[in-house]
């Protein structure tokens, strides 16, 4: 889990970020404890209270006192148009610049959209 020049509490928020949009952390869910957080990665509890923390900021997380961190309503689609905005500029429009230097149009890039997604369920590459 622990990538190189990446700091760790960031790991931490997107390791709980991407459990939350996979459904494996549901909303109004216990959220694991900075000290399990801490246990599991081996890393210093205020370097995993860091990265909750970032989470709470970010309206994710809320914290139910003398409880612990809980998963806030709404935290899982907040999380997808997050990520579906990043997608996008990410991926999408690099793509779109480029279609257009070469003369493709949104129509001519949904066909190869979907032949290239026909192609490759029927390869089993995913």
């Amino acid at each position: 889990m622990i990538e190189e020049g990446k700091p760790l509490f960031v790991q931490i928020a997107e390791q709980i970020e991407d459990s939350i949009v996979d459904g494996s952390l549901a909303e109004q869910a216990q959220a694991p404890s900075t000290n399990e957080l801490a246990a599991f990665y081996r890393i210093n509890p205020a370097t995993a209270a860091k990265g909750v923390a970032m989470l709470v900021d970010k309206g994710v997380l809320h914290k139910k006192r003398g409880i612990g961190m809980f998963v806030a309503d709404g935290a899982r689609e907040l999380l997808l148009s997050e990520r579906r905005g990043a997608f996008a500029d990410r991926y999408v429009a690099p793509l779109l610049a480029e279609a257009r230097k070469i003369g493709l149009g949104p129509e001519d890039l949904t066909a190869l959209i979907r032949e290239r997604a026909a192609h490759d369920s029927t390869t089993g590459r995913e």
